[in-house]
């Protein structure tokens, strides 16, 4: 494979460019539908006479009926001694189990409105050609997790929501960017010119909660045909956490399942686009 040329050349060659990003597009669409739900609810309302969608991302009711909350806000909630209503518990299992039945990272490339950032600044360092940078543990993620709750639990307060880069950008986008423009400066920085997926990859306590929701999940990337991979590394190149693909993928044993079953896959389907071979494909499966 010539690396000169972009990651994805010659599956848009083979492919086409819209096959060729097809699960992109279709990230991109959820993240967009996500947000104008929650910016423009307000002012369809008063055409439609019922709020689509009322709250935000931590907690939010749809169509009047339905409670969405983030478990991961309920959690530091509860930990921090504030017992919320039962309605916020009943939306935290039912997106607790959608998280268990998917894959818990699905909503770091199909939710997060700080994805779009990550992604822009990994695109744009591997089109200049950017390597290295400063070197951080993947588990420190984890670390920060378990801070997140100490400070709820010291604190009494949900004080890291205050500055949690996902909280800041989602309500900046929706109720006015402000503050929000340095958070996502400082995010695309370090992305690009510090560490390779610094944030998504290495630090985010938010990743690292929903993680551990994708222990059982039935929906995995499934490397079907490994064995038509030609070693490009495209797939490898383009992928938010590299680590998760080397076993299912270049397996030789029949025994070890093609399935990418690692929790830190964020199922984006950016492998199935780039690979000219079509290797990749998403698979059902609730088996071990």
């Amino acid at each position: 494979m010539n690396h000169l040329k972009p990651v994805g050349t010659e599956a848009i060659q083979k492919k086409g460019w819209f096959v060729a990003h097809k699960w992109l597009l279709l990230r991109r669409i959820s993240q967009f539908i996500i947000l104008s739900l929650f910016i423009f609810s307000p002012w369809l309302a008063s055409f439609i006479e019922i709020d689509l969608v009322k709250g935000n991302l931590a907690s939010s009711l749809t169509l009047d009926v339905l409670p969405l909350t983030d478990p991961y806000v309920l959690l530091q909630s509860v930990i921090a001694g504030h017992w919320p209503l039962m309605s916020a518990f009943l939306g935290a299992f039912i997106v607790t189990v959608f998280y268990l039945l998917v894959g818990g990272r699905i909503y770091c490339s199909w939710v997060c409105p700080i994805n779009i950032i990550t992604d822009t600044a990994a695109w744009l360092r591997e089109r200049l050609k950017i390597k290295g940078g400063i070197i951080i543990n993947r588990n420190t993620r984890f670390w920060l997790l378990g801070f997140t709750f100490l400070v709820a639990f010291s604190t009494a307060s949900l004080a890291w929501e205050l500055i949690n880069p996902v909280s800041i950008v989602f309500r900046s986008l929706v109720f006015g960017i402000g503050l929000a423009w340095g958070i996502i400066l400082a995010i695309f920085l370090l992305d690009f010119a510090v560490s390779r997926r610094a944030w998504c990859g290495h630090l985010c306590p938010v990743g690292a909660f929903y993680s551990l929701l994708g222990q059982v999940r039935f929906l995995h990337v499934d490397a079907f045909q490994r064995g038509a991979c030609n070693n490009c590394m495209e797939c490898f190149i383009i992928c938010p956490e590299q680590q998760v693909i080397k076993l299912p993928l270049k397996a030789k044993q029949p025994e070890i399942s093609s399935l990418i079953r690692s929790s830190q896959c964020t199922n984006c389907g950016r492998c199935i686009d780039v690979c000219a071979e079509d290797v990749f494909k998403f698979n059902l499966q609730i088996k071990k």
